[in-house]
């Protein structure tokens, strides 16, 4: 089976984008899944999390929207790599992709680079994630043209919403020029059935979004933090608690979307 491409985007950060892309791409990776993960952030909050830091890494996902199409054969195979423990391929990101803006600036079919550039790895995994920025630009149009599916972690906080509706614009934008629309689905992060707000935030998504919500709910769980402080996932601290049952469930919704 060719790999599924699913980028994990809001438009506002710190509503568990990254926490997502890695968590669910282990939980994958868990359930036998062979797995990608591209950091596409210049944040690289990925990267560094998956101890790819910028002074010890050669090779990161820039060099693929630097180099000729020629060449990406040849490239993959130094992009790609696994720090000892981990169990999904990562190919780290760069703080420099913050210049590609202007550095592709007159390129032609500069939108679909990375959509080009995948083409050739689909065979060798079942799903693709790809970590985008949390703003619009050329990064963020690659990702999700490139994508099969958009995953939108959406913090159960009215603030959140905002982020919604501006990664919703984009889509309607990018909608317009391309010949299949844009799929995407929703889910509930950092949710505390305690607080009010939150229950608030949760029923209002599910009516606005209906069948585009997961049915999955990301409970607040101090693991998280733990798990990124020592440079981990929240599997690798313990893959009982609530947070990694979380993603388990959203990676069994996701595989049985195909």
């Amino acid at each position: 089976m060719s790999a599924r491409v699913l980028a994990i985007a809001n438009q506002k950060g710190g509503v568990g984008k990254t926490t997502t892309a890695l968590s669910l791409g282990v939980a994958l990776a868990r359930a036998g899944r062979r797995v990608l993960l591209v950091d596409l952030d210049p944040h690289i909050c990925a990267s560094v999390h998956m101890r790819f830091f910028p002074d010890e890494t050669r090779h990161t996902v820039l060099e693929l929207f630097q180099a000729d199409p020629g060449d990406w054969d040849a490239l993959w195979p130094r992009l790609v790599a696994r720090q000892e423990g981990q169990i999904c391929d990562f190919v780290p990101g760069s703080i420099r992709m913050s210049e590609l803006e202007s550095d592709l600036r007159d390129r032609r079919g500069k939108g679909l680079i990375l959509k080009d550039a995948l083409a050739g790895r689909r065979g060798l995994y079942d799903f693709i994630l790809l970590d985008c920025p949390p703003h619009m630009g050329l990064i963020m149009a690659n990702a999700l043209v490139a994508s099969d599916l958009l995953i939108i972690p959406i913090q159960t906080d009215f603030l959140a919403l905002h982020g919604l509706m501006l990664l919703f614009d984009t889509v309607r934008t990018l909608n317009k020029a391309l010949p299949v629309p844009i799929r995407y689905r929703a889910f509930a992060t950092m949710y505390d059935r305690r607080a009010r707000a939150c229950t608030r935030v949760l029923d209002m998504l599910t009516q606005k979004l209906g069948s585009a919500m997961f049915e999955t709910i990301i409970s607040m769980d101090t693991r998280f933090r733990e798990a990124s402080a020592l440079g981990k996932v929240i599997y690798d601290i313990d893959p009982y608690c609530k947070g990694a049952r979380g993603y388990t469930a959203l990676a069994e919704e996701v595989a049985a979307l195909w």
